[in-house]
């Protein structure tokens, strides 16, 4: 029998080993009982997510980074259940979007204590993410940022880091023809990199706050200014000064189509929230209002996030 009505899924890679205890010392702290599944394989988070809710629990809360919490939402995306936030990655850009704490204890107490509200979502190829989406150099990224995390431990530094040594070994950039809401563009591109929050614009220089308020997704497209440009694109964005017209093409709709101009008919590396899979082109990627419910603190009031 449940004894419950909380289950956490935790990534136990993200974060430090003590954090499952603290994350039971936080609960019972608040005299709330809470049953933790711990999940050593991140690509088995959605299913630990959808036992969760096949066992009934009504909130069930995503303990770790960006990654996780997507994996968590796609089991619980336009579902009646509750999802909850223990942000324990390095940038945390869905937490920090909802004006959730960083700090772990008081992040439960959200979740034991604050209010729900409903939260859209996007998809690409029916596949959920929260913050964005992105064809290109970005994934190759990825695949070096975690070898960087796995020998040197994770930091925003090293994600940076990652981010010069990935561009010093770029190879061609892609041939895409775009269409949202019906605008078509061709455009040879190393990026193409699709936005879904605007914290995360805010926070790393780049307009398109006013089309998310709109309903829309926001499409960046990096240009084709070869290794060296590149390079300071990239840096432009971690110091937050991209501007729009000297770094990016931007397009934006409710509805996006990216298609890969290629003789290769083959799966290419696609990242969402950080997690990077093989999926074919083309690309469709929609908007899903109020897609999730999520526990908010009680002073947020944010008509975009």
């Amino acid at each position: 029998m449940r004894q419950s009505d909380i289950c956490v899924v935790m990534n136990a890679g993200s974060g430090k080993g003590e954090d499952a205890e603290r994350v039971r010392a936080a609960f019972k702290a608040l005299d709330v009982p809470v049953t933790l599944q711990l999940v050593t394989d991140g690509s088995r988070i959605t299913a630990a997510a959808r036992k969760a809710l096949k066992d009934g629990f009504p909130t069930i809360v995503a303990a770790g980074g960006d990654g996780t919490i997507c994996a968590v939402a796609a089991a619980l995306r336009e579902s009646d259940h509750t999802m909850g936030i223990l942000p324990l990655g390095t940038f945390n850009y869905f937490a920090r979007s909802l004006d959730l704490p960083q700090e772990l204890e008081a992040a439960v107490e959200v979740i034991c204590k604050g209010r729900t509200a409903p939260i859209r979502v996007a998809t690409i190829n029916d596949r959920v993410f929260l913050n964005n989406a992105s064809l290109g150099i970005y994934p190759a990224i990825l695949e070096t940022r975690e070898d960087i995390y796995g020998r040197w431990g994770r930091s925003r530094t090293a994600a940076y880091w990652s981010v010069l040594k990935t561009l010093a070994r770029m190879g061609r950039p892609m041939r895409l023809r775009i269409t949202a809401d019906g605008v078509e563009r061709m455009v040879s591109t190393p990026l193409a990199f699709v936005v879904n929050n605007a914290f995360q614009l805010e926070q790393i220089g780049l307009d398109g706050v006013d089309r998310i308020a709109a309903g829309e997704l926001v499409v960046f497209i990096a240009h084709d200014s070869g290794r060296l440009g590149m390079v300071r694109h990239a840096l432009a964005l971690a110091v937050g000064n991209a501007e729009k017209e000297r770094n990016f093409e931007l397009m934006s709709g409710k509805e996006v189509r990216i298609e890969i101009i290629t003789r290769r008919r083959k799966p290419h590396q696609v990242a969402r929230d950080g997690e990077r899979e093989r999926i074919g082109s083309p690309y469709d990627l929609k908007v899903v209002p109020q897609g999730l419910t999520v526990t908010v603190p009680e002073g947020w009031d944010a008509t975009v996030r």
